[in-house]
């Protein structure tokens, strides 16, 4: 039988979530696949080190985004059959994968709430976002802007753009960056600025970030967990995700940038 350090256990949240603990280690359960979107990705870091010293099982991990049609997207990865025992992502989408069958239905449970920032190039002027106006003039006036392929940046190009009426002026200096992180060509000065998940942007060097959309352009984002059909250990899928829910991720979670869904 699989043993938990004492110390550890002071750090866990609750007994019922210590006995899943204890039930998913004693089941076997020595290898849980899990795929993360980027947003949830600089908290799970932190958490999964945590994790597997608390319950002696190994977190295999991989990571994808929410959306999309790149060959690591998380809809195109069960779609395809992989075998995952969990998986993170916006909410949107997981309901979306709900309701076609692919993850279980009850299995949904919210982790973090996320806000979308702007980046530019370390060093470079800090155009104002303070206000809607602010942003809409610092959108038209910037000579290239990158946003990503998933759910922030299905929201900026689908929402956000054609409510401030400039889609269409700045249709040409927009660019969809697919399955890499958009601080990456903002550090580069490929694009001047750059939109995300702030808990994205934040690993990221070589970027300064501006700041999150101004109220009235925001839009919050929950990631939430989820176990796909294609799970080979549920069991223990199921007590990772309460664990990553309950308060002893909280500090990891708001380290990176988001907030606790389950925080008052």
């Amino acid at each position: 039988m699989k043993t938990i350090s004492p110390r550890k256990f002071a750090t866990l949240a609750s007994l019922p979530l210590l006995y899943a603990l204890l039930i998913a280690g004693t089941a076997c359960a020595d290898e849980i696949k899990v795929v993360t979107s980027g947003g949830f990705t600089a908290a799970y870091l932190e958490l999964v080190p945590q994790y597997e010293g608390a319950t002696h099982n190994k977190l295999v991990t991989e990571f994808g985004p929410s959306m999309g049609t790149t060959h690591n997207a998380i809809p195109i990865r069960l779609e395809r059959g992989e075998a995952i025992d969990v998986v993170i992502m916006a909410s949107s989408a997981l309901d979306d994968l709900i309701k076609q069958g692919k993850v279980r239905a009850g299995s949904r449970v919210d982790l973090v709430q996320s806000l979308i920032g702007m980046a530019v190039k370390a060093g470079a002027p800090r155009p104002d976002i303070s206000t809607v106006e602010a942003l809409k003039h610092t959108l038209l006036a910037a000579k290239s802007i990158a946003y990503s392929d998933s759910a922030s940046g299905v929201y900026l190009s689908t929402e956000l753009f054609p409510k401030l009426g400039i889609a269409d002026q700045i249709k040409a200096k927009c660019r969809k960056i697919e399955a890499d992180p958009v601080g990456g060509v903002v550090a580069t000065g490929e694009f001047e600025i750059g939109f995300q998940q702030i808990s994205e942007l934040r690993p990221v060097k070589g970027i300064d970030i501006v700041g999150p959309l101004p109220p009235g352009a925001q839009k919050v984002t929950v990631f939430a967990a989820g176990i796909p059909e294609t799970a080979t250990h549920p069991e223990a899928a199921k007590a990772l995700i309460e664990w990553l829910a309950s308060p002893v991720a909280h500090a990891a979670i708001k380290k990176s940038g988001l907030v606790p869904a389950n925080f008052k």
